[in-house]
This record gives structure tokens, C-alpha cells and sequence, in this order.
């Protein structure tokens, strides 16, 4: 009996552990359940591998450059003036790549390119196609350095436009040059040739003097002597932009220098020649921007004044223009040189391998 009792008492525990345990499974489910709620974030995956390819150009991007080795400096020749005013910073601080020799006058220019003395020259425009005809061919232009410099000056204020110098006299220098074409160009377009009279001073310091003293009303100036003008007569003032007249009648810019190179060292030394246009631009950037480059264009001997230099700077239209609008705005240029006199840039309109396709970042 007592044996019958026990088997029983067993029976009815194991029965009560199995209830028990049958409870419980409801709650172990749930935790089941909640292991897929982690699958979620491996779909997040495959949109972390899509973003991977977007990051593989910023690798190829910026590529490394090799720098520009300089086994001896680049000869470089400039005029005095704003032709050169451009290089002040490339003179000043970077002599160990460009040895830069500064001229007064352009038939000095001229020798040392023909000779092959320089490798490299800032010239008049007229002069870079006057010596692609010399050499027949053996040098390019590879930039436009500085537009316009002639202005109108007035001792009084009579003038604030063009159509206001019907019946005046101007006094201008450069007879037989540049700057008279450039001033008849104008007159003829607005009709005023007939109605102006032009007398031609010998130089510069002379017609400043007439506005000094007043036997000149108005002149026809180049930068840097506007301003040399300007600071010895407060009466004296800029009454016309010749950059202004010219755009008005084209759509292209007014070029007065330019920088050539010999095509034979371009063929040897591309990579100096288009880390100068990277460097004379970075220089250029900077005389028109930089607090201290009056003082750094008068001790390179570019400018006598650094008082001069500073009023001239924002007048001289510094610039480095390449590849394409370079070759529009001079084409233009030497085409109304060359309607006016086809010496003046050597007797034929230079050919498209005149034109460098240089474009520095």
C-alpha cells in the first residue's frame, strides 16, 4: 500500500513538472521572435557597399603632380612699365627658377630674342607680331599680360564722352605706332575724325609738362604717366577710358602686352614654359591685390615711384589671359593694326601656330 502510495505521489510530480514546463514556452517564443528583428541591418548592407564606389574618385582626383624641375633659371626678358609690372613677384621671389632682365625700350627686346639670348619676353603686341615675322615663324605668343593702358586726360571738365571731343585738339605721343592707331581707330568708328584735331608731342615727359602748364586741355597718356600727370596737376583728371571706347565697338578686349616664347626652347622646356604662365599669373594676381606691391614693383626697378606706382597700378589693366580668348582678343587687335599700317606688325597677319594653347589652373 504504502509502495502504491509513492509510485502515485510520483506520478502526479512528474505530471506537475511537464504542466509546468509547457507554461513556460510561451515566454521563451517571444525571444525567439526577436532575433529577426536583427536580420533589419544586414539589408543596411548593400547600401554602405553602393556609397563605397562614390569615394574612388576623390582618390583620382588629385593625382600627385611631379614638380617642375629647373635645371637653370628661364631668361626672361621684360620692358619697364606695366609690360612688366606683371612680374614683380616672379622677379622678387623666384630667382632660382626665372632670371628676369629689364628693358627701357623694345628694340633691345628684339635683339636678345632674335639672337636667342632670352628664352622668354613681355613685349608691345605689335612687336610679338613684327618678330613671329623676323624669325619667320620661330616664336609664339603664349599670353596676354596687360590690356589697355591709354587713357584721355583732361586739364579742366569738358569731356565725359567721346562724342564730347567733336572740335578739340588732343595732343598724343606715339606717332607712327600703336597708340595712333588705336586713337584713329576710335575716332573713325564714333565719326569724329574730321572734327578732331590731333597734334603729336615727341615724348611723354613733354606732353605731361603742356598739361602742367595748361597749353594742353587734352591728351592721349599711357599708364604710368596719367598718373605722373595726375600728381603734378590736381586739375588734371582722367576723362575717358580707351579700354571702355574700344569694348563699345568689340567684343574683345584691347591688347597692348603680351608674353612670347622662342619655339625652340618651348619644344625642349614645355613643363618651365607652363609653370611661368602658372607663376606669372599667381604674380599678376597678386600686384593688383597685394598692400605691398607698389613697393615691390619700385624695387625691381619696373617703376621709378612708389607713390606713382601705386595710382598706376589700377589703371594698367594687369592680367594672364590664354588659349582661346587670348588668340580673339589679339587677333582683333593686330587686324585693326594691320588695317592701319601692315608694317606695324610686320607686314602679314601672323598664322595660327602664332598662338600657344596654354591654359594654367
Amino acid at each position: 500500500m504504502k509502495k502504491t502510495i509513492v509510485i502515485l505521489l510520483s506520478v502526479l510530480m512528474l505530471v506537475s513538472l511537464f504542466a509546468c514546463g509547457k507554461v513556460q514556452d510561451p515566454v521563451e517564443a517571444p525571444e525567439a521572435t526577436v532575433e529577426p528583428a536583427a536580420e533589419p541591418a544586414q539589408i543596411e548592407e548593400p547600401a554602405a557597399e553602393t556609397e563605397a564606389p562614390a569615394a574612388e574618385p576623390e582618390a583620382t582626383e588629385a593625382p600627385e603632380e611631379e614638380p617642375v624641375t629647373f635645371d637653370e633659371p628661364v631668361h626672361v626678358a621684360a620692358l619697364a612699365g606695366p609690360t612688366g609690372m606683371g612680374l614683380a613677384y616672379v622677379m622678387q621671389d623666384m630667382r632660382d627658377r626665372y632670371q628676369v632682365e629689364l628693358f627701357t625700350a623694345p628694340d633691345q627686346v628684339t635683339a636678345k630674342v632674335i639672337n636667342g639670348e632670352v628664352d622668354i619676353a613681355a613685349v608691345p603686341i605689335n612687336l610679338a607680331s613684327v618678330l613671329y615675322a623676323k624669325t619667320e615663324g620661330k616664336i609664339s605668343v603664349i599670353a596676354i599680360n596687360t590690356l589697355g593702358v591709354l587713357y584721355f586726360v583732361e586739364n579742366g571738365d569738358t569731356v565725359h564722352s567721346i562724342s564730347d571731343l567733336a572740335g578739340k585738339t588732343i595732343y598724343a605721343t606715339g606717332q607712327g605706332s600703336t597708340p595712333e592707331y588705336i586713337l584713329n581707330y576710335l575716332l573713325d568708328a564714333n565719326g569724329l575724325t574730321d572734327s578732331v584735331t590731333v597734334e603729336y608731342i615727341a615724348d611723354n615727359a613733354e606732353l605731361i609738362a603742356k598739361l602742367a602748364d595748361g597749353s594742353a586741355e587734352i591728351a592721349l597718356l599711357p599708364e604710368p604717366h596719367v598718373s605722373v600727370a595726375c600728381a603734378q596737376n590736381e586739375n588734371v583728371r582722367v576723362a575717358l577710358n580707351v579700354n571702355e571706347l574700344w569694348g563699345e565697338k568689340n567684343d574683345t578686349q584691347l591688347v597692348q602686352g603680351v608674353y612670347i616664347v622662342r619655339n625652340d626652347y618651348l619644344a625642349e622646356h614645355k613643363a618651365q614654359v607652363d609653370a611661368f604662365l602658372t607663376d606669372a599669373k599667381a604674380s599678376a594676381e597678386k600686384v593688383v591685390s597685394a598692400e605691398d606691391a607698389p613697393a615691390v614693383i619700385v624695387a625691381q626697378g619696373i617703376i621709378g615711384k612708389e607713390p606713382i606706382a601705386r595710382r598706376a597700378i589700377p589703371n594698367c589693366n594687369i592680367v594672364l589671359v590664354t588659349g582661346e580668348p587670348m588668340k580673339l582678343s589679339i587677333s582683333a587687335m593686330l587686324k585693326v593694326l594691320f588695317d592701319a599700317n601692315p608694317k606695324s606688325i610686320g607686314g602679314a597677319m601672323p598664322g595660327d601656330d602664332f598662338y600657344y594653347e596654354a591654359d594654367p589652373s
